[in-house]
């Protein structure tokens, strides 16, 4: 492999990443919405606060709000540092260096793959199949982890398998990438583990007697990344995590992620749902998140490939170590945190590994090949595999395009933001604070403070906006909890509320002191 290849395939990643950017004018949904707000306010210069409420988790006192209080911050730096470094506040200058890291990812998966097989062909093939990557294709280009996840990861892997490096250091670098992991994602604490048991178990080159000095140096090199957050938490809230994640544990239904108040998720409140329901929702975890391997990870059809490449290298450390990985995220979310994970938590943290899959896929590939062989006779000039892999790309093109085109055709991608910009015409609240689904898509739309639609009647509803003081509501036909239903089905006569009209399917009302 040389420079001019890998450059041809950051080139080919950065011009798929740009062509699905155009399409999406708008962060487009609450996350990434999240994520770009937060690192608005950094680029000026309010540091780690935000005039917006998401959930209740951590009983926020009122706004603004010390922000990342749920979700880790370096999505946010990445997107500040667009800005700071384009002098320009914009949607495009946040995006900078996520279009980047999407013209890193197919370099990077084809040096996986040709640290694994030595096959200059499945490197090219395995880089070209990061060049359009499915479903995480039109996630690559916006403010979420998508992106770091997926090239931290891969480079995670790399540092893992290089020959070029010392025991001691991939050690260090081990803790390094792990801690970047975790200040993209509150599980990518997981990566610190499965550094250590790297360093334990996985690396035939460890010294006898340099295990505890590698488990040494992978903790200073994850404390370098973690320690500045951990000391902003420990000021800010007097934790050095940033509390309420840990009553994701308690849910008993998605909902409850906007329970208000939130100390009422408690492991007695978990315990008294009754074993059934716990072991039900754990149940839906599992189908879905096995749905959610066949289908993203795997690609629907790329997953047989995968195994099967798996299985030829299955007695080498760095395959092995994936595998681990990729069973304890999978453990993590669908045991530990079933909701959060069935509805996004494993889309997300299972994108670390991807990388190792397309680096898999070839070898897969030319195995089958050389299986049905057996069988069909096929001459051994190398037509065969030219053939399979073309098709391959074929389909991977045909899935990457079918997953991609509804989300950003018609101007689909903005259509809550332009929903918004409406509504805040209508209300004109300026720095008074609006109920809404989305409160940081709220904020970016209209730059008034913004709290989340709790999760009950409306009864609490009035009682959060009394808390937080915010004086209007916007209610959605498709994101509004059960309890405010009747709220939207009959506008005309609900007590606290006065009606003020309706815009594309959203209804809005002033909320009565």
């Amino acid at each position: 492999m040389n420079g001019r290849t890998y450059l041809i395939l950051a080139l080919a990643g950065l011009c798929a990443a740009v062509l699905v950017a155009v399409f999406q004018p708008a962060p487009g949904y609450l996350d990434a919405d999240y994520y770009f707000a937060g690192g608005l306010q950094l680029a000026e210069g309010r540091g780690f606060t935000e005039p917006y409420l998401w959930n209740y988790l951590d009983e926020p006192a009122g706004l603004p709000h010390p922000s990342h209080a749920y979700w880790m911050p370096l999505t946010s730096l990445l997107a500040a540092a667009g800005m700071l470094l384009t002098g320009s506040k914009t949607w495009f200058a946040a995006r900078l260096g996520f279009l980047l890291l999407a013209a890193a990812l197919p370099p990077l998966t084809a040096r996986l793959s040709y640290l694994l097989t030595a096959r200059r062909d499945q490197a090219i093939l395995a880089g070209a199949l990061a060049v359009l990557p499915a479903f995480y294709w039109p996630y690559l280009t916006i403010t979420d982890t998508f992106g770091p996840y997926l090239f931290l990861g891969g480079c995670f892997f790399l540092v893992a398998g290089s020959a070029r490096l010392g025991f001691f250091d991939r050690a260090g670098l081990l803790g390094l990438m792990a801690g970047f992991m975790h200040l993209t994602r509150a599980d990518g604490l997981l990566w610190l583990g499965i550094g250590g048991l790297a360093l334990l178990f996985f690396m035939p080159d460890a010294p006898p007697r340099g295990r505890a000095g590698g488990l040494f140096l992978c903790l200073a090199g994850y404390l370098a990344v973690m320690l500045p957050w951990f000391v902003r938490n420990l000021t800010t809230f007097g934790v050095p995590l940033a509390p309420g994640g840990d009553r994701m544990l308690w849910l008993t239904a998605y909902d409850q992620v906007f329970a208000y108040p939130a100390h009422r998720l408690t492991f007695r409140s978990w315990i008294e749902s009754g074993w059934e329901a716990i072991a039900k929702a754990r149940l839906w975890a599992l189908g879905l998140n096995l749905a959610t391997a066949l289908a993203v990870q795997g690609e629907i059809f790329l997953g047989p490939l995968v195994l099967v490449g798996a299985w030829t290298l299955r007695r080498d450390f760095r395959v092995r170590l994936a595998l681990l990985a990729w069973g304890l995220t999978f453990l993590t979310m669908t045991l530990a945190f079933p909701f959060a994970g069935a509805r996004g938590g494993f889309f997300h943290s299972g994108a670390a590994l991807q990388p190792v899959w397309w680096a898999l896929t070839p070898l897969g590939l030319e195995r089958t090949i050389a299986w049905a062989r057996r069988w069909r006779k096929w001459k051994q000039d190398g037509r065969a595999e030219k053939v399979f892999a073309a098709l391959l790309l074929g389909l991977v093109v045909f899935l990457s395009a079918a997953a991609t085109w509804p989300r950003v055709a018609a101007g689909a991608w903005e259509r809550e933001r332009l929903l918004y910009q409406q509504a805040a015409a209508r209300l004109a609240a300026g720095e008074t604070a609006v109920m809404v689904a989305n409160p940081p898509g709220y904020y970016l739309a209209s730059g008034s403070p913004a709290i989340v639609l709790p999760n009950g009647d409306l009864a609490l509803a009035l009682a959060v906006a009394e808390r937080y003081g915010a004086a209007y509501l916007v209610l959605e036909p498709q994101a509004m909890p059960a309890g405010l239903r009747p709220v939207y089905e009959n506008p005309q006569a609900q007590e606290g509320l006065v009606y003020l009209g309706e815009v594309d399917g959203a209804r809005l009302f002033a909320i009565q002191p």
